[in-house]
């Protein structure tokens, strides 16, 4: 089983901020932006796999698609001609039906890798999504505030705000936001200049949780590979399963700490140089933290005041700009009449687990 490394110096934006000397100027920034490093009287939510028991039936991948089918893209035809020329269509909905890679209509697949360990052949199947991490660089580095970490550990997108820029893509170390072009709020500022879509990924199905339910893939699991709760008992469940089968854990640590944990009997560097990468298919390297690099808290630190104002101005624009489209009942796919609450606000879920 993998060492627990020794504890780093805690690179939160606040502290980055008080290493400074502007610890005040912390007060200043707003709920989705430091939602991140923010205390929440609501312990995080983490998902723990156990990969010797997948098989990869799919039943996951399916499960997800039909619960979240209401929350995928609708694009608007044809697409503005972008500016400058270098930025490019993205568009996968002509392809809805592929489930071998991460896509704006698949948020889950299941990657395998095949290889000897110890003398003996192995098959290991391995659920990938978004590990919503800890301290999300997509969260914490989006210029729009569209990105924003809930208390329960959730990451999601604000799909009425997103403008598609991908910075989350760029700063994530799987690559895992994936854009549709065609739709969202850049249709009706700057079609030609801005964004170019949506960015979307996995939100943990957080509108299942909110009602008290278990995330679709999780209650799917015909094998029970996968199981939700707090994140004390999920790590001490991981470490307990990791010793059991003289195994190894993965997304304790990376990037920070995710609150995604997968467990297996075949090192995940083995595993790693197993599977196919690329666009969509994220790889199982170590992952450094990125929110510990200095130039990515400065930016954090300085823009977060700014991603807050446009976040909340955006979010008034697309008021305005969907109020007389669906006149005050939605969009017809599930969201409600309103914006969302801002993600760095506390939401009230109840506890699937219990």
């Amino acid at each position: 089983m993998k060492k627990n490394k020794p504890s780093k110096p805690d690179l939160s934006r606040r502290n980055f901020l008080a290493s400074l000397g502007l610890g005040g100027l912390g007060l200043l920034l707003p709920q989705t932006a430091t939602a991140a490093t923010a205390a929440s009287k609501d312990e995080e939510l983490v998902t723990l796999h156990d990969l010797s028991k997948c098989v990869g039936c799919g039943a996951c991948v399916e499960a997800c698609r039909e619960a979240n089918a209401h929350k995928f893209p609708e694009p608007t035809r044809p697409f503005p001609k972008m500016y400058p020329s270098t930025v490019k269509v993205e568009d996968w909905s002509t392809k809805r039906q592929v489930t071998d890679r991460l896509t704006p209509y698949n948020w889950l697949y299941i990657q395998s890798a095949r290889g000897q360990y110890l003398g003996q052949r192995f098959e290991v199947h391995i659920p990938r999504r978004c590990m919503h991490c800890q301290n999300p660089p997509c969260a914490n580095l989006c210029p729009w505030g569209a990105a924003a970490r809930e208390t329960n550990g959730v990451v999601r997108i604000d799909d009425k705000i997103c403008l598609g820029g991908a910075k989350c893509k760029t700063v994530c170390p799987w690559k895992i936001p994936m854009r549709q072009t065609g739709v969202g709020l850049y249709l009706d500022i700057l079609p030609s200049l801005a964004g170019n879509g949506v960015m979307y990924k996995c939100d943990r199905c957080y509108d299942r949780l909110a009602k008290g339910q278990k995330p679709a893939c999780v209650e799917s699991c015909p094998y029970e590979v996968q199981e939700i709760g707090p994140r004390a008992e999920i790590v001490a469940k991981a470490h307990a399963l990791a010793r059991s089968m003289n195994g190894y854990i993965y997304g304790e640590t990376e990037n920070g700490g995710t609150n995604s944990l997968y467990v297996s009997p075949v090192p995940f560097d083995i595993l790693d140089a197993a599977i196919t990468t690329g666009p969509g298919k994220p790889d199982l390297d170590k992952a450094p933290d990125m929110m510990a690099d200095e130039t990515n808290m400065a930016y954090a630190a300085l823009f977060a005041p700014v991603a807050g104002i446009v976040a909340g101005a955006l979010r008034i624009g697309s008021r305005l700009a969907n109020g007389d489209k669906d006149g005050g009942k939605g969009d017809g796919k599930g969201a409600p009449p309103t914006a969302p609450p801002d993600a760095g606000q506390p939401t009230d879920s109840k506890e699937p687990w219990s």
